[in-house]
């Protein structure tokens, strides 16, 4: 069986092989993920929200010592205090980090003044409105996420439809993200229009994510009909911030009451700890391979293509399995597309 050719422009822009990114998981997607990504031929985006500059610096040095492909950092503009965002930022200059991946509302001088220091933009983002404006903004790529997503969800709209409205709009590369997490996805975003695909579920599961084991078990036991969409979790960040994680006992215990839950009216109940940092009840934090306490009750972020994730591989091999289920998608649509009138499959 003759390949499909997978390699798209958005490729050559970010400088990997293949159309499959890595999302900028805050906690998880640390140098390990980040690295295997790229050395495997995906693009790596390191998770770096509202963290020091002595971690971006650590965390930046430990993916240069372990690939030499390039990758992006992942900064939260609109949700990071103005002078730790000054620091971060600067911090990626003195670094030549080659690329910045911005998230939540578009906040236009922090695109420029990336783009004033030679670095690459990629923007995500959750309306159509908002990739307009990230356009506007000089953004080079915007990650277009679908409701279906795990972790902070900043649409409404499925990816199925906002995918294909974005690119209909924008004159920029479109990257799809929201359940998108097997190589039948990857095929199914390019029919609407996208370049390429951005996965958070599919590498949070995997040995070299920083999620802790406890996470990476649940993902492997969900179906999509178990994660919740609700804005329960939300201390340390800003009001009205939804999140899709998986069930638990904390958003069992809300019933139908998911939504409408302002950080200022939330217990600050301390239930686990993290490198001497104490983790509350119903903050944005999930659980890493340092953490200890109540792992259960933390978020455990999670998209609706958890269902199709049943395995725990390296990064490499679960991207390689999107690449050889993509070329699989690919020959079944070929034959179906020339089969005769009438004639049997």
């Amino acid at each position: 069986m003759s390949e499909f050719n997978l390699h798209t422009p958005v490729c050559d822009l970010l400088g990997c092989a293949h159309p499959v990114l890595l999302a900028g998981m805050g906690g998880v997607a640390r140098s390990d993920l980040v690295a295997a990504v790229a050395e495997a031929g995906g693009y790596g985006v390191l998770g770096m929200v509202r963290e020091s500059p002595e971690l971006i610096t650590q965390e930046v040095a430990a993916i240069r010592s372990l690939t030499n492909h390039p990758f992006a950092v992942n900064l939260i503009p609109a949700a990071t205090e103005a002078r730790l965002l000054d620091a971060e930022l600067g911090t990626c200059f003195d670094l030549a980090v080659p690329a910045l991946c911005f998230f939540w509302d578009v906040v236009p001088e922090a695109v420029a003044r990336a783009k004033k220091a030679g670095v690459l933009v990629l923007h995500q983002v959750g309306s159509l409105a908002a990739a307009k404006a990230a356009e506007a903004a000089g953004a080079d790529v915007v990650i277009v996420q679908g409701v279906e997503a795990g972790g902070h969800v900043h649409g409404t709209v499925g990816a199925l439809v906002l995918v294909e409205q974005v690119a209909r709009a924008v004159s920029i590369p479109v990257i799809a993200s929201g359940g998108f997490a097997t190589g039948a996805g990857l095929v199914a975003a390019m029919a609407l229009g996208a370049e390429g695909i951005h996965c958070g579920t599919a590498f949070l599961a995997t040995a070299e994510s920083f999620a802790h084991d406890d996470h990476k078990a649940r993902i492997l036991a969900a179906m999509a009909e178990d994660t919740v969409f609700t804005d329960a979790f939300a201390l340390n960040w800003p009001p009205n911030s939804p999140v899709r994680v998986i069930r638990n006992s904390v958003t069992d215990a809300l019933g139908h009451d998911l939504m409408g839950h302002h950080p200022d009216r939330l217990p600050h109940e301390v239930i686990a700890q993290d490198g001497g940092k104490p983790l509350l009840k119903f903050s944005t934090d999930s659980p890493l391979r340092t953490t200890t306490g109540d792992l259960e009750a933390l978020a455990a972020y999670a998209g609706q293509g958890v269902a199709l994730i049943n395995d725990l591989p390296r990064a490499a091999e679960r991207l390689a399995a999107i690449l050889a289920e993509a070329q699989i998608a690919l020959a079944r649509m070929n034959r179906l597309t020339h089969a005769k009138p009438g004639a049997m499959e």
